[in-house]
C-alpha cells in the first residue's frame, strides 16, 4: 500500500475537520449542495465518457493506494546477471530465465532477442508498447483531470443557483441564510472534491505512468544491450544513467555485494 496516499487523503479531512471545528460541522453540510456538485460532477463525467471508459478508470483507482512497484535497482541488477550469463554461455541460454520473468515486457523483449529478432524489429516492437502504455495511463488520468475541472464548475453552478433564489425571494428574511448557504457551500464542496481528492489523484497517477515509462525504456535499453553482446559492466553504465545519481550507487553496490 502507498502509505504517502493515505496519509495525504487523511490529512485532508483530518484539516478540514478541525479547521471547520468538530463541533460546528453540520453547519457544513448541506444536501441540496451535494446533489448539485456531487450529482452534476458524475452526470458530466457519463456526458464527457464512454461507459467502458468509466469502469475502467475506477478499477485504476486501486494504482494509487496498491501500485505494484519494480525498482530500477532491482531492474538493473536482473539485466546486468543476464548480460553476464549470455556472455559466459551465449544469449540462446537466457530462454529458460525468459520463462521465470515476471514483468511480461522484459518477459517478450528477452525472448524476441532469444529468438534472434532483428533489433530494429525488437525496438519497434517494444518502443510501441511502452508508446501505448503511455496513452492507456494518460486516458486513466484524464477522468479525474476531468473531474477536478468540472466540480468546481458545478460549485459555481450552485453559487449561482443559490444567489437566485435569495436575490428573488428578498422580501422573506428567514429563506435568505438558506439560499446564501447554498451558495457558498457548494463553492466549497467544488473546491474539496478537486483540490482534495481529484487533482491529488491525477498527479499520483502521471507520476506512476512516468516511473513505469522510465523502467520500460530502462529494459528496452537493456534488452539491446543483451541482444548486441555488450559487456555486463558497459550494460550496467547504461542502465544506471536512466536513474537519478543519488540511486545509482545502491544500485551497482547490490551487484558487487553478492
Amino acid at each position: 500500500m502507498d502509505i504517502a496516499t493515505l496519509i495525504g487523503l487523511i490529512g485532508v479531512v483530518i484539516t478540514l475537520i478541525f479547521g471547520m471545528g468538530p463541533t460546528r460541522l453540520l453547519s457544513f453540510f448541506d444536501l441540496n449542495s451535494i446533489f448539485i456538485v456531487v450529482g452534476g460532477s458524475i452526470a458530466a463525467l457519463f456526458t464527457a465518457f464512454p461507459l467502458t471508459r468509466i469502469f475502467m478508470t475506477l478499477g485504476v483507482v486501486k494504482n494509487v493506494f496498491f501500485a505494484q512497484k519494480i525498482t530500477p535497482g532491482d531492474t538493473i541488477k536482473q539485466l546486468v546477471d543476464f548480460a553476464e550469463q549470455a556472455r559466459r554461455e551465449g544469449i540462446l541460454a537466457l530462454e529458460a530465465r525468459a520463462q521465470e520473468i515476471e514483468d511480461e515486457f522484459l518477459k517478450k523483449g528477452i525472448q524476441l532477442a532469444v529468438d534472434g529478432t532483428e533489433p530494429e524489429l525488437i525496438k519497434d516492437i517494444l518502443s510501441t508498447e511502452i508508446a501505448f502504455q503511455e496513452l492507456r495511463h494518460e486516458k486513466g488520468a484524464k477522468l479525474f483531470d476531468f473531474a477536478g475541472t468540472i466540480a468546481p464548475a458545478f460549485g459555481m453552478i450552485g453559487t449561482l443557483v443559490g444567489l437566485v433564489l435569495m436575490l428573488g425571494n428578498m422580501s422573506d428574511v428567514e429563506s435568505i441564510g438558506p439560499n446564501m448557504a447554498v451558495a457558498l457551500i457548494t463553492t466549497l464542496y467544488g473546491a474539496i472534491i478537486a483540490n482534495g481528492i481529484c487533482i491529488p489523484i491525477t498527479e499520483k497517477l502521471k507520476g506512476y505512468s512516468a516511473e513505469e515509462t522510465m523502467i520500460k525504456e530502462l529494459m528496452l535499453e537493456g534488452i539491446m544491450s543483451l541482444q548486441s553482446g555488450d559487456n555486463p559492466r558497459i550494460v550496467e553504465q547504461k542502465l544506471t544513467a536512466f536513474i537519478e545519481p543519488a540511486l545509482r550507487s545502491s544500485a551497482t553496490k547490490e551487484r558487487k555485494g553478492e
